[in-house]
């Protein structure tokens, strides 16, 4: 288990706990971004992620070769300037913070940087996610380590080597990890997702809790991982499907958000074990053995003299054919029920 604050515990004792993606669906809008914050707040969102960054803490001003996006969502853009559209800037993040905490919940980011990880220091950041595609910056992961704050590590793209290797860096500070099984493709189709990596990540990595970070445009597969059972759902969230921004082909609204919320929360619910008490008040509606005729001192049971009958009071019904024959030690009522003491 790691405990975040006095209600919010990353464990697979409680249901997954989920986090709303902030990410780039402000649009460029301070008034928008902080209206995400907000909603996410108020509409079931356990924690709200963000991303820090700056196109200068990613890339380079270039416009050629790989810089050039070839395919998927964002086809055809250059990284700079899909970064400068998508990011959300330092100024944005003190106002982040404070809004999170007025709403009571836990606001916290993916660092791209180290002055990203220094600023978030400043703010108070609680917890910090390694990004899919930063897995393989080892330096970064050192220094993010290095606070001792708990750590989600996304593992899009990611084989067992490049996790253990992430781990292994964490490791030497503390061992509050979380890993997220990730399919780093922008919208994920549902034939793509390979839930069945869940499995393979829990029996891989036994002391550290698995959860899921969502790239699809709905529930589905987060409902189903519930069902596996993980610690942690993250979907990336969006106010409305009007709005069209990098990331609003695979975002959430607040409509599914709190459906996701609720029927995660059930689900979770659902398979806890069950306490036997609760189902004491209905044993007792089992059937057991009455006299079904008056009965007689030394008279035989028979088929005719009894029958079985709620509620349960005298001999289990599961004795029928075990008492059938045996005689009585005194006389029975019709309609009396047929104790194992009344027999011979």
């Amino acid at each position: 288990m790691i405990k975040l604050n006095n209600k919010i515990n990353i464990s697979y004792k409680e249901e997954p706990k989920i986090i709303a993606e902030i990410s780039g669906n402000h649009g460029g809008s301070k008034k928008k971004f902080l209206k995400l914050i907000k909603s996410a707040c108020l509409n079931g969102a356990d924690l709200i992620k963000i991303q820090t960054y700056e196109p200068k803490d990613i890339t380079l001003n270039y416009n050629y070769g790989k810089f050039v996006i070839k395919e998927g969502v964002w086809k055809n853009q250059n990284l700079w300037n899909l970064y400068k559209k998508a990011c959300t800037p330092f100024s944005w993040h003190k106002e982040a913070f404070e809004l999170a905490k007025k709403y009571k919940k836990i606001i916290f980011s993916s660092p791209f940087s180290i002055r990203a990880v220094n600023l978030l220091e400043n703010l108070g950041c609680k917890i910090y996610k390694i990004a899919s595609f930063e897995i393989t910056d080892v330096k970064l992961i050192d220094y993010i380590a290095s606070k001792k704050k708990p750590i989600i590590i996304s593992t899009g793209m990611a084989n067992l080597k490049e996790i253990k290797r992430a781990i292994n860096i964490i490791e030497k500070y503390h061992s509050k990890i979380t890993i997220l099984h990730c399919v780093s493709s922008y919208p994920t189709k549902l034939e793509n997702i390979n839930l069945q990596r869940i499995e393979i990540l829990k029996k891989k990595f036994p002391k550290y809790l698995i959860g899921l970070s969502d790239h699809t445009d709905d529930i589905y597969s987060s409902i189903v991982a519930t069902q596996l059972g993980v610690a942690v759902i993250e979907k990336h969230f969006k106010i409305n499907n009007f709005d069209k921004t990098a990331d609003s082909s695979f975002s959430l609204t607040p409509e599914k958000l709190r459906a996701l919320k609720d029927i995660t929360f059930k689900i979770s619910k659902s398979k806890k074990k069950i306490n036997k008490n609760v189902e004491n008040i209905s044993f007792n509606l089992r059937r057991s053995i009455f006299a079904k005729d008056s009965v007689k001192k030394n008279q035989k049971i028979t088929k005719d003299n009894i029958e079985s009958l709620r509620p349960l009071i005298g001999i289990c019904a599961s004795k029928y054919f075990n008492i059938i024959g045996k005689k009585t030690r005194k006389n029975i009522k019709k309609g009396d029920p047929i104790f194992s003491k009344d027999l011979i």
